[in-house]
């Protein structure tokens, strides 16, 4: 008895045309017309039409999956990177396995080893907090699985990799601070073992060479997460020390920064400034409203997934890392602009 799953000779018969363009049409290929790209998808949609997954693999010799590993999906920032690795691989016709570190090197490897058991044709990598060692990706490389690092990349590993320009970012809201008449600016920093970590540091220090402004080591302090931040602060302020400006490597961080200056009767920002990094929906709820760098995570997630997906694809045999560096932007609230 003949199944009632839509085919796509099914689809093929009502349109009249070709099996093989109205594939060519589904994959979003450059040789079809929009106008029957569109007509397709339209029909597909209405049918219901499934790719055959199963027969997908064997023809392919694909599992037609990737993989993402990721340190955290609670993070605004990597909840958005996802939704634009989902939407290209939708397209593709690709299921995306998710997977989490918690910030943790052996949940990292655990993920690694899962993914590579599960036969994924790609995976779609963020390090964890606490990986200093990358073994377990080159022993993915060295199953033939292709890599790319996005956001938190692993220095030692010849891959491709989409980013930010951190420092370029960093200088930008630690300069804007500078702008609004900020002389004693803290940062508030990440783990200096991840590069992120190093460049927003390094973004903060040029800003503050730049115009003279001498650097206060006890202004900088690792903290980023929103309990080290509350932390960070009360102990600045028994201290004595009183910043009038704060550059925190994170939203969260600037959050926990902002609520117990807040609680300690400091009024922001005309006398402590604050600016956060990743611009997520947090900052629009504070009060009030958090100035932070905007990431770009949809398009990180998109830029990440299409060079994975050019390298699951291609049949290219040479292979030269390529490196997306994304231009982020600084977006100024109330939380830094002294009336």
């Amino acid at each position: 008895m003949r199944s009632n799953q839509i085919t796509i000779k099914d689809i093929a018969r009502i349109l009249g045309i070709s099996p093989s363009t109205v594939s060519r049409a589904l994959k979003d290929h450059p040789d079809i017309n929009v106008g029957t790209k569109k007509a397709v998808n339209e029909l597909a949609g209405k049918l219901k039409y499934q790719p055959n997954a199963v027969a997908l693999s064997l023809k392919n010799s694909r599992s037609n999956t990737i993989g993402v590993i990721i340190p955290e999906i609670v993070h605004y920032f990597f909840s958005s990177v996802i939704s634009g690795i989902e939407d290209v691989a939708s397209r593709k016709g690709f299921t995306v396995i998710i997977c989490q570190s918690n910030e943790s090197y052996e949940r990292e490897v655990a993920n690694a080893r899962t993914l590579l058991s599960h036969r994924v044709d790609g995976i779609l990598v963020s390090i964890s907090k606490e990986t200093l060692t990358f073994g377990h990706f080159l022993d993915l490389q060295n199953s033939g699985i292709p890599l790319v690092f996005f956001d938190r990349i692993a220095p030692d590993i010849n891959a491709d990799q989409v980013i930010i320009d951190d420092m370029e970012a960093s200088y930008k809201a630690t300069r804007h601070l500078i702008e609004t008449g900020c002389k004693r600016i803290a940062h508030f920093a990440g783990p200096q073992n991840l590069i992120i970590g190093k460049d927003r540091l390094q973004g903060y220090l040029n800003a503050l060479t730049e115009v003279g402004i001498p650097v206060d080591n006890r202004l900088i302090v690792e903290a980023d997460t929103f309990e080290r931040a509350r932390m960070a602060v009360i102990k600045m302020l028994d201290a004595g020390i009183i910043p009038d400006g704060i550059f925190a490597v994170n939203d969260l961080t600037a959050i926990g920064a902002m609520q117990t200056i807040q609680k300690r009767g400091y009024k922001i920002p005309a006398e402590i400034s604050i600016v956060g990094f990743s611009d997520g929906y947090l900052s629009g709820i504070t009060d009030p409203h958090l100035s932070s760098v905007d990431q770009h995570g949809y398009e990180m997630g998109t830029t990440a997934a299409e060079i994975l997906f050019k390298r699951i694809l291609s049949s290219e045999e040479e292979y030269i890392p390529e490196v997306k560096v994304l231009t982020a932007d600084l977006i100024v609230r109330g939380s830094s602009v002294k009336e």
